[in-house]
């Protein structure tokens, strides 16, 4: 899973991310280039494209315009399935919120960005206490954000 929240989880609001750090889409991009990516309608939709160089995968039961490098999936298991078709290595819950609350448990891994205070966010990324084992963190001091990479 990938995402970047605030203090107290936020996500998003109305339908739109709550931060644009040039350093956490780039840190975003070198992470799942190469591996499918999945995320709800909601999320693709204010993405508005298909992001380059990675398998995007909707989960939707209401399939949109077909477009190259894009796939639908009516549940998670499904997507899930496609991904590891597709990429036995690695692949990234991409968003949004029921996303994240669905495969929460599923994930071995979190990318996170956490940033410094409380946006007014009206969609959250859920409890991850269970992730407990650092893998790498990296401060931005200077953006009042960091870099965490958690495992179970």
């Amino acid at each position: 899973m990938i995402a970047a929240i605030d203090s107290k989880r936020g996500l998003g609001k109305n339908n739109q991310l709550l931060f644009k750090i040039p350093e956490d889409f780039q840190r975003m991009q070198k992470l799942t280039i190469g591996h499918p990516i999945i995320m709800g309608r909601k999320t693709f939709e204010s993405i508005g494209r298909v992001l380059p160089k990675r398998l995007n995968i909707v989960v939707t039961h209401d399939p949109l315009k077909v477009q190259e490098g894009l796939l639908f999936a009516s549940s998670l298991e499904e997507a899930l399935k496609i991904a590891s078709d597709n990429d036995k290595e690695e692949a990234f819950i991409f968003g949004g919120g029921q996303m994240y609350a669905q495969a929460i448990t599923k994930a071995d891994r979190l990318y996170l960005t956490l940033v410094e205070g409380d946006f007014g966010a009206d969609t959250f990324f859920p409890d991850y206490s269970n992730f407990t084992k650092v893998i790498s963190e990296e401060d931005r001091e200077e953006g009042g954000y960091k870099f965490l990479t958690l495992e179970k």
